[in-house]
């Protein structure tokens, strides 16, 4: 018999679920629409509906523990989402108990990018690390701060959100009410946003070409492909991107130290092209300390951290009765 946790990854246009085993294994996954504008109750029964054809599908005997959520502005302090900027809920939802509702096995919630820091600090590329950052860049952009081994959660539950931190205090409107925050320069659908901007300005570039002259074709994954075949306009749109998300790298760089920084997420495919101008602008930014002491690189488990990282989540405080926190060891 094996103990599994289901680990949910909540994101703005996807949320994507894995059975994980105790040595953070998935074994299967699966993923369905967010559907941002419909209430909460309806993303829960589409997920209750696909644990059990996710459980159809494991072929020795399992015992699923309990289930962990990732979920963009979680908070374990509450078990609840509180005014997720890239989803229509409003206020406190409490996502904890509209699972109780459903499935009568322990659940647990936190930030999805704190999830996703605990998956890649326990089995990814900051395994065995104290002091890192992870940031995630999606339909949103998450990040989760991992400090002498402990998630920085701070008095409210959402310290370290980095994507809400101001980059232009005369910048863009987010989704939070604020403008000038970091996601709305570098998260996909800013990226996105560059891309139509140019295209609807006759700028010269193959975005539009690629696209079928269809805006709502161009996307950071189809930006990225004219970027790599040489489209200036393309390459500049991810420079842009890199250059906002080093700046805010920097700040963090300063006051926190971690001696690595991870990029994950769906832009992150884009690899070294965005790499680059982050470490670059982290190189020319940062005196306190070194800028070479903190490695930035690439997530190891891709976009599956999240699912992983949760329900590693669940089932170490669902295991210890005393419901201590988790920490990187």
């Amino acid at each position: 018999m094996v103990d599994i946790t289901v680990g949910i990854d909540i994101g703005g246009t996807n949320t994507k679920l894995g059975f994980v085993d105790r040595e953070g294994k998935c074994l299967v996954q699966a993923s369905v629409p967010t559907n941002a504008q419909e209430p909460a109750e309806t993303l829960i029964i589409r997920l209750h509906n696909k644990i059990d054809e996710l459980q159809a599908q494991i072929r020795e005997a399992a015992t699923v523990k309990g289930i962990g959520i990732g979920a963009p502005n979680g908070n374990y302090y509450r078990g609840t989402v509180e005014n997720p900027p890239n989803l229509s809920w409003k206020g406190k939802t409490d996502i904890v108990g509209l699972f109780h509702r459903v499935r009568n096995i322990p659940v647990t919630i936190t930030n999805d990018a704190n999830a996703a820091a605990l998956g890649e600090g326990l089995f990814g590329v900051a395994r065995g690390m104290k002091d890192f950052i992870v940031i995630t860049l999606g339909t949103g952009l998450g990040s989760g701060i991992v400090a002498n081994g402990e998630l920085i959660y701070g008095a409210d539950g959402f310290a370290g959100e980095l994507g809400h931190t101001i980059v232009d205090p005369d910048g863009r409107e987010c989704g939070c009410g604020r403008k000038g925050c970091l996601e709305t320069y570098a998260s996909g659908p800013a990226i996105a946003a560059m891309g139509i901007k140019a295209v609807v300005q006759g700028l010269t570039t193959r975005i539009g070409e690629l696209a079928n002259y269809d805006l709502n074709r161009i996307t950071p994954e189809l930006i990225y492909q004219a970027a790599r075949g040489g489209d200036a306009i393309a390459q500049d749109i991810y420079e842009r991107a890199g250059f906002y998300i080093g700046i805010a790298v920097s700040n963090v760089l300063t006051m926190v130290g971690p001696r690595k920084v991870v990029i994950g997420g769906g832009v992150a495919q884009a690899g070294e092209m965005l790499l680059e101008p982050i470490r670059r602008t982290v190189n020319e930014r940062v005196f306190i300390m070194l800028a070479s002491e903190a490695e930035i690189v690439l997530a190891e488990l891709g976009t599956n951290a999240g699912i992983i990282g949760a329900a590693m989540w669940a089932y170490e405080r669902i295991t210890n009765q005393e419901y201590k926190e988790v920490r990187i060891e």
